[in-house]
């Protein structure tokens, strides 16, 4: 397998000069080092996702753009597609799909927003749905795609990777087969959508051990997975620019009992590369999973860190050029290592 990996790396990177150049989509959170990334590197990025809409299960859609954000995306004509995602939890989005006047109060506020700020679609990023709300999801994407479609506008779709198309063995991935995975019917997404982003990023959480965030394996599965249901040329690959930072929590609960806390956090490469040099780590890069990642005493307990770099961006860019996929998306700006910038061409205008 080892061997395997090496070689379609090899061949990708000799072969992506040759490619259409794939689309960059980045996303944006409302964080200061998000937008100061988007704002040095904004000649660079094909596609802004910012996260600034939210819908509940009425269907009132709330939020609005960073006017500078906006602005600035403008001038450098940069296509804004903004995340709606849903702001009641689980329920609540359920009673939403379920409700045709509470979807159409959501997609005519979308119309609006749209017409109001000049942006140039929305991309939905619903999560933690029940599987057995698969076809009430497909029929939102559906209505509101031919909605937005009668203006001009585009619709994406950020999906679970949900391969191999089942609720697999073990309870853990039954879990993440009925309340993540199993919601996406990507066949029938991709009829209607005109982007499918595939977050294969996450193979290893806050919910589990330690490992990679996007190994190399497990993102070819997903995304040859995917491919036998979704276009290439409807296909965006998800690129993880964070890390994940796992160590051993405080065991005393608020209420004063006790358990087992074994933690994870988030960290982005201006906290993970400055980590490593203060505790004397030595980073390591795996050849299987095209990841680094470095491991440190505090305490006398092991913590470990996994943290996509500019190397395990530049392999995977390579693999998003060699599918002749139509892009990548990348979560989130201001995480990343700062050369991977240095692996992107100028953006392509259209």
């Amino acid at each position: 397998m080892k061997r395997l990996i090496l070689l379609l790396v090899a061949t990708l990177a000799c072969g992506s000069a040759f490619a259409k150049q794939p689309d960059a989509l980045f996303y944006l959170m409302g964080s200061q080092k998000s937008v100061n990334s988007f704002e040095a590197h904004v000649d660079k990025i094909g596609l802004l996702v910012p996260t600034w809409y939210g819908v509940d299960n009425q269907g009132l859609v709330s939020g609005g753009p960073n006017l500078y954000v906006l602005n600035m995306a403008k001038a450098h004509r940069v296509p804004v597609e903004p995340i709606v995602s849903m702001s009641a939890g689980r329920g609540g989005f359920h009673d939403l799909m379920h409700d045709e006047t509470a979807k159409q109060h959501m997609i005519e506020a979308m119309l609006q927003q749209a017409s109001e700020y000049g942006y140039a679609g929305f991309q939905f990023d619903f999560e933690s749905i029940s599987w057995t709300d698969r076809d009430a999801y497909t029929l939102l994407v559906k209505q509101t795609a031919e909605a937005l479609h009668k203006h001009g506008l585009k619709l994406s779709i950020a999906v679970v990777p949900n391969a191999p198309g089942h609720a697999g063995v073990g309870p853990f991935s039954k879990w993440m087969w009925q309340y993540w995975r199993g919601v996406y019917d990507l066949a029938a997404l991709s009829k209607y959508a005109d982007l499918i982003c595939l977050m294969t990023y996450d193979q290893h959480t806050r919910w589990t051990v330690p490992g990679p965030v996007d190994g190399m394996p497990w993102m070819l599965a997903q995304l040859n997975y995917a491919l036998t249901l979704v276009p290439k040329e409807k296909l965006s690959l998800g690129i993880a620019l964070y890390g994940y930072h796992w160590y051993t929590g405080d065991p005393v609960k608020a209420d004063g009992t006790e358990a087992s806390n074994i933690k994870a956090d988030y960290i982005d490469a201006d906290e993970s590369i400055p980590l490593a040099k203060e505790q004397h780590a030595d980073v390591q890069w795996d050849a299987v999973e095209h990841e680094s990642w470095y491991y440190f005493y505090r305490d006398d307990m092991r913590e470990w860190v996994f943290m996509p770099d500019a190397h395990s961006f530049r392999d995977r860019y390579a693999v998003v050029t060699q599918f002749g996929l139509e892009g990548f998306c990348s979560w989130v700006l201001g995480a990343e290592d700062p050369k991977v910038w240095d692996e992107l061409p100028v953006a392509q205008r259209h």
